[in-house]
């Protein structure tokens, strides 16, 4: 066992505690890595508040990158000192879902609450979204790590762990966007500035960054949106179908985890469109709309979780992307922070004016 510090949540809502937990070596199939930096994901927080439920204590953070540090029996892709992402997807390989291409949605269930973390009394502790990064190191299973070039600002690659493939991923891999369709994103933080930026890449006419403050819809311009619409201003749908010729939206994007974006999300929507669902809400909160216009007009509604990405499949492209230029990335960190400083990037980010905010180790 090896002692570590760790940003420990032992009461959802409370600010989190900078502790010395214990960590286990990797077993079988599983690898530890030096984490060299984690960014703050809204999941991160949701989670830390009791949104979605879990145990406590428990340690969260999941966008992350670093250096394996030691490999487990049976790890034969990945070796001490290789760079790496670490995700929370951990995929079985051989689930139905896994099986079809779809290792994002794994249907083989894990114990959270039985991981590589305890307290030094001997206590469990759950690792947050099966990843446990907000600490200096991690044990994860092997399925959960992709090896990235090593000359990489880790600062800025961590991102790829989470918020760009789910905002990247949405548009190419979920809504599958056909080049000259068009596109609104609702939301313009972090994920929804990878969506822009996906949409752009995947040729889309039209961008519609729609958000809340005139500041959101200037950084999605600088991301590819070509036009911006305040929620804010009356019936925001008609000026989105003025933009657009006449006609409103193929797809549209909802990267916020807001009811009323869901609400409002199929106005948007022009006649057999796709309705992307990316933000997460808290567990039990509703939306509502009118089935009957979904069914008449022939619009979907598409769940997806972290952009359908596979891993060894996507983060090789984007690397390239970001390596020539065309994919945004070190544009996306807002700040950089120490662990000792996470409460602090937790409420900068809570405020809405982060794009990413990134814990260094």
């Amino acid at each position: 066992m090896a002692r570590i510090r760790a940003a420990l949540c032992r009461s959802f809502g409370a600010p989190l505690t900078i502790e010395e937990v214990e960590l286990r070596a990797p077993g079988p199939g599983e690898v530890e890595v030096d984490i060299a930096a984690c960014a703050i994901c809204h999941s991160d927080i949701s989670y830390a508040d009791g949104g979605w439920g879990g145990h406590l204590p428990a340690v969260y953070g999941h966008e992350a990158a670093g250096h394996v540090r030691a490999v487990g029996e049976g790890v034969s892709r990945f070796a001490p000192g290789d760079t790496v992402l670490v995700t929370f997807l951990r995929a079985c390989g051989h689930c139905p879902s896994c099986a079809a291409g779809h290792p994002a949605v794994c249907e083989t269930p894990y114990d959270r609450a039985a991981g590589p973390l305890t307290l030094p009394d001997g206590t469990p502790v759950e690792q947050g979204l099966g990843s446990g990064c907000f600490a200096e190191r991690a044990v994860v299973d092997q399925s959960q790590i992709v090896k990235i070039p090593p000359e990489l600002p880790l600062d800025a690659a961590c991102l790829l762990s989470c918020g760009v493939v789910t905002g990247v991923g949405a548009v190419v891999n979920t809504a599958r966007l056909r080049s000259g369709e068009s596109v609104v994103v609702i939301g313009a933080g972090g994920v929804g500035l990878n969506a822009i930026q996906g949409a752009w890449l995947a040729g889309a006419r039209r961008i519609v960054a729609v958000d809340m403050t005139p500041e959101k819809l200037e950084a999605a311009a600088e991301f590819g949106a070509t036009d911006g619409v305040l929620a804010t201003e009356p019936k925001p749908w008609r000026r989105v179908r003025e933009i657009l010729g006449g006609r409103l939206a193929d797809a549209v994007f909802v990267t916020v985890g807001a009811i009323p974006a869901y609400d409002t999300a199929l106005r948007y929507l022009a006649p057999m469109g796709r309705m992307v669902m990316v933000g997460m809400p808290h567990s039990g909160e509703l939306s509502s709309y009118e089935p009957v216009i979904v069914s008449a007009i022939g619009q979907q509604m598409l769940g997806s979780k972290m952009g359908d990405v596979v891993l060894e499949r996507d983060i090789p492209w984007m690397v390239d992307l970001y390596r020539q230029g065309r994919l945004k990335l070190d544009e996306l960190v807002s700040g950089r922070w120490s662990l000792d400083q996470i409460n602090e990037a937790i409420a900068d980010t809570k405020s809405g004016a982060a794009r990413r905010n990134v814990i260094v180790f």
